[in-house]
């Protein structure tokens, strides 16, 4: 990973404005999707738990920038390792910016001031910024209060995750849409012994499908358990 990424990141297709279960969190969605078409030029600041949908709605909003003809770049800041600060510097000259995982550089004194110094650039560029973390800026325990104040500046909005009832719901129309029919216990076996959040599940579903057509079984709990076990 370098500080080329957000210039060569292609967008999973899984990840679009169009497949995002809003649930709990439609105003969100709607911001995302105003922002991302340009109808709205808010900074937003995005804070929610694992699973609630915070890199879906940021990679998608780049995705959905970039099909209005905009430029947008994604910048997942988890990922980035030693290499976070140079690609911080590396961002800019796009329309749309989306950093995810702000937790990652947050209390890094090297990393906040290059993001304190990308925030001023992009003002003046009038590149939109989307942000993504785990809770609000006053909660990350950022040590530049400079960059703490423009953060909190930003519209913030607090995502929560789906309900169980949604989760299977989505995760069974997932899996119709790949010809795979999961009736109640195999459900069951996926939410009870898997990590549940949705992007496991999804990536679950992937190795599902190419297995069940490699084997031309139907999918069981006794063939998940091969699968997965």
């Amino acid at each position: 990973m370098n500080a080329q990424l957000p210039l060569v990141w292609r967008w999973p297709a899984r990840q679009r404005l169009a497949s995002f279960v809003a649930g709990p969190n439609a105003v969100a969605l709607d911001l995302v999707t105003r922002v991302a078409a340009g109808d709205d030029r808010t900074w937003l600041f995005l804070a929610g738990p694992s699973g609630s949908g915070r890199s879906h709605l940021l990679v998608a909003a780049c995705a959905a920038a970039q099909a209005e003809g905009r430029s947008a770049q994604y910048l997942p800041l988890a990922r980035l390792g030693d290499d976070g600060v140079e690609a911080i510097r590396g961002c800019g000259g796009s329309d749309l910016l989306a950093l995810d995982d702000f937790d990652a550089i947050a209390g890094h004194p090297a990393a906040e001031h290059a993001l304190f110094d990308l925030y001023n650039r992009c003002r003046a560029e009038q590149t939109v910024l989307l942000f993504a973390a785990s809770a609000p800026p006053t909660q990350l325990g950022i040590g530049l209060p400079d960059l703490e104040s423009r953060l909190s500046a930003c519209t913030q909005v607090v995502l929560k995750p789906l309900d169980e009832v949604e989760r299977r719901s989505l995760v069974r129309d997932r899996a119709r849409e790949r010809g795979i029919e999961l009736d109640e216990a195999a459900l069951d076996w996926l939410f009870t012994r898997r990590k549940r959040d949705l992007a496991t599940l999804f990536d679950l579903l992937e190795r599902i499908d190419r297995a069940a057509l490699a084997a031309k079984r139907r999918v069981t709990v006794p063939f998940l358990r091969s699968l997965v076990d």
